[in-house]
């Protein structure tokens, strides 16, 4: 933590819409202490993490693949197979997304005692991480070496979590918790807004509007671990719906030097500042491959995954 403060000593403090989306992230490598409550819904408990850190990582997930397969993205092409970006506007390039990824057959949910292996990119203050960690699929223990990257990166670590032994006296939710959830969400985007307003499970912001509130739940969501193809495009057709969205009409390249599509949203509560995030699609499956900070119109910081897979034991590698 001593590190990171002085890597970005120079940075504002991050408000409550950038720090939400990594919150669930952080988490994982740093439970010590208790968190504050927050107040779920009356149905089911909704699985959305919020605490408020003052941390300036920017983090997003991307659909994994079940039963030990590999999510990799070498070889994405340098231009969107049949879309021409220029003639194309946020909402309609959501929608394309939404169409596409509910196409996909439903997701095998993953066993209990399987692993998500992540490895990811992240990039600030003219730094590169790079970044490996195996959590378990239902928030038992997190694994993860003391120095990533290292020649030496030391002997794996196992951390007991038990994510969902914790219930409301923790705001945190496992991989299958947030899972299950998506999974109840409808494909519209309407249906979507109200079924997170009823849950209401991050406490609304008073300095937010309702979008504002809306747009912060969503990103959360856009975090989980495992997303099932339905729940998916019912994010993507609620994103539709906000105000502000900028497609970038040609292809970027990523932290992991892979190219995506960018959808660019401004903060919610900080427009006037010129701050946004932009969400990073994979230009073939749509799926959410990373995200950007913006400031100013330039980048400056953001991650990207190189790979996400289910594997059958911690350590081991798709």
């Amino acid at each position: 933590m001593t590190q990171v403060r002085e890597l970005r000593a120079d940075a504002p403090v991050a408000d409550r819409a950038r720090l939400a989306p990594g919150r669930a992230r952080l988490v994982e490598t740093a439970l010590t202490a208790r968190r504050s409550r927050v107040t779920w819904g009356r149905r089911s408990p909704l699985l959305i993490a919020a605490v408020f850190v003052a941390v300036t990582a920017v983090v997003i997930t991307a659909t994994l693949l079940a039963d030990g397969h590999r999510a990799g993205r070498e070889g994405t092409p340098a231009t969107a197979p049949g879309l021409d970006l220029k003639g194309m506007n946020a909402r309609e390039l959501l929608e394309f997304a939404a169409r596409t990824v509910e196409k996909q057959p439903p997701l095998a949910e993953p066993r209990a005692d399987q692993w998500i292996y992540t490895k990811e990119t992240q990039e600030g203050a003219g730094a590169d991480f790079e970044l490996e960690k195996w959590l378990r699929y239902d928030g038992a223990e997190l694994a993860s070496y003391p120095r990533p990257g290292a020649d030496d990166p030391g002997e794996l670590e196992t951390t007991e979590l038990n994510l969902e032994r914790l219930g409301d006296e923790y705001d945190d939710r496992s991989p299958r918790e947030m899972y299950r959830f998506l999974a109840t969400l409808p494909a519209d985007g309407e249906g979507t807004l109200e079924a997170l307003r009823e849950e209401n499970a991050l406490v609304d912001d008073k300095s937010l509007t309702q979008e504002g509130n809306d747009y912060t739940e969503i990103s959360v969501l856009l975090d989980a671990y495992v997303q099932p193809p339905k729940g998916l495009a019912g994010l993507y057709r609620a994103l539709a719906t906000m105000k502000g969205a900028e497609l970038v009409d040609h292809l970027v390249e990523d932290e992991a030097g892979q190219y995506a599509v960018a959808v660019r949203f401004p903060e919610p509560g900080r427009e006037g500042e010129k701050h946004a995030d932009e969400w990073l699609l994979d230009p073939v499956t749509f799926e959410i491959v990373g995200e950007r900070a913006i400031e100013d119109g330039e980048v400056v910081g953001g991650n990207a995954y190189v790979v996400k897979a289910v594997v059958n034991e911690a350590g081991r590698r798709p």
